[in-house]
């Protein structure tokens, strides 16, 4: 065998030293299949090998804890890489005869072969040994046609090729499983950090999968060419938009006769003068910034409270974007106003042009709608924003980003 390897050996090294420019197109696609035929050839002779040494305990004999960890040090293998590696070659060995000979043939890859194997293993355990001899023939074709992911996807329904009498009935038993797994599994884990943070780590299930990716989808594309956002950071900017919309809905359940909600206190100076910083209900601290943007939401209730510590508003609906307001807002922008923003009017704020902490009251005049997105920007960012002439919010960009500060609309939102 060591012979015949060193012989392979060479012949690779010779086919890599020739230059593949001169080469003619269709012989640069046929030795392109030689090659991963022979790579596949390869894996299983590999696999072989493992597999020998792994059941003769080489591994322990020469001093290592088990196959993969010698795997690690013999190959420069990550353990997890080796004990994979070691997993499949158990799991080739125990395979029909015809699996290994698909793999030994260059017919199919390693990954199909995982998948034709565990695919198999499901049709004896549920049809018998003839059903899972005519689904190796039927997979390995298939693996000529489809990749290890299609593959896979295509193999729950293998019994109606093999054992179409009880197909319906095991399909059936697998999706009831599946739920029960799926019910069992669920959870949501929620780790509070030392600084105010939580972690948020899970497995949802298949309808609340669903259901969580149709609400947060739509809000997770970009907001236009000025969002830097990262991915991840989006999600998490959808997640929190959408509970502000629950937030804001007024169904949610009552907690110790009062509605969900979010009390933000801070002192009326800090918070008029833009300093120092405000408190959540449940002791963690916000930026002066964080709690005049918040203080915009009507979902959210401000308690400002005097030098004395006297309340002086806890959420009073005079000082909140609300009811006819808002509906009259709606009307006026039809979603957030920032420009290029497409967000529906559900996920934005009322945000007041002049802070009601400034001495700005709430009316149409000094209210614009934002998603979650542009509201944070504007509070944070060098950007104004106005009424103009018509009545219509325009918002003027920071003179490092237009010099001319020429002012700027949404046009998505404008009625056809």
């Amino acid at each position: 065998m060591i012979d015949a390897l060193e012989q392979a050996e060479a012949a690779v090294a010779a086919c890599f030293d020739t230059p593949v420019w001169a080469a003619r197109e269709r012989d640069l696609v046929a030795a392109l299949d030689a090659a991963h035929r022979i790579e596949q050839r390869l894996a299983a002779v590999k696999l072989a090998l493992v597999r020998e040494l792994d059941g003769r305990g080489t591994a322990t004999a020469q001093g290592a804890s088990s196959t993969a960890v010698w795997l690690r040090d013999r190959l420069r293998l990550g353990v997890g890489a080796g004990r994979r590696l070691v997993e499949l070659a158990a799991t080739l060995d125990a395979a029909a005869t015809g699996v290994r000979d698909a793999l030994a043939s260059g017919l199919v890859d390693v990954a199909q072969v995982r998948v034709i194997a565990d695919t198999v293993q499901t049709v004896h355990g549920t049809a018998g040994t003839e059903a899972a001899d005519k689904a190796v023939g039927v997979l390995v074709d298939w693996a000529t046609q489809f990749d290890a992911a299609l593959l896979r996807r295509l193999g729950t329904r293998i019994l109606d090729h093999v054992a179409p009498e009880i197909a319906d009935a095991a399909a059936e038993a697998a999706l009831r499983a599946h739920e029960s797994r799926t019910a069992r599994d669920r959870h949501i884990t929620i780790s509070e950090q030392t600084d105010g943070r939580l972690r948020l780590t899970g497995i949802l299930d298949t309808e609340a999968a669903a259901a969580l990716r149709a609400a947060i989808d739509p809000l997770t594309t970009p907001t236009g060419p000025d969002d830097t956002r990262s991915a991840g950071q989006r999600r998490h900017d959808a997640l929190a938009d959408v509970c502000r919309l629950a937030l804001r809905t007024g169904e949610l359940p009552e907690r110790g006769a009062n509605p969900a909600q979010v009390v933000v206190t801070t002192g009326y100076d800090a918070l008029a003068r833009q300093l120092g910083s405000g408190t959540l209900d449940t002791g963690l601290q916000l930026t002066p910034e964080a709690v005049r943007r918040l203080a915009c939401d009507a979902a959210i209730l401000p308690a400002v409270l005097g030098g004395a510590g006297q309340p002086l508003d806890v959420g009073r609906q005079r000082r909140l974007i609300s009811g006819p307001l808002r509906r009259a807002l709606v009307l006026r922008d039809r979603g957030c106003a920032f420009p290029g923003c497409d967000r529906p009017p559900r996920w934005c704020d009322g945000h007041h042009l002049r802070h009601w902490a400034d001495g700005g009251d709430t009316s149409l005049d000094n209210a614009v709608l934002l998603c979650g997105h542009h509201h944070r920007h504007l509070h944070h960012g060098d950007w104004a924003v106005h009424l103009g002439g018509d009545g219509h919010p325009e918002f003027v960009p920071p003179a490092w980003l237009d010099p001319e500060q020429l002012p700027r609309r949404n046009h998505y939102h404008r009625r056809r």
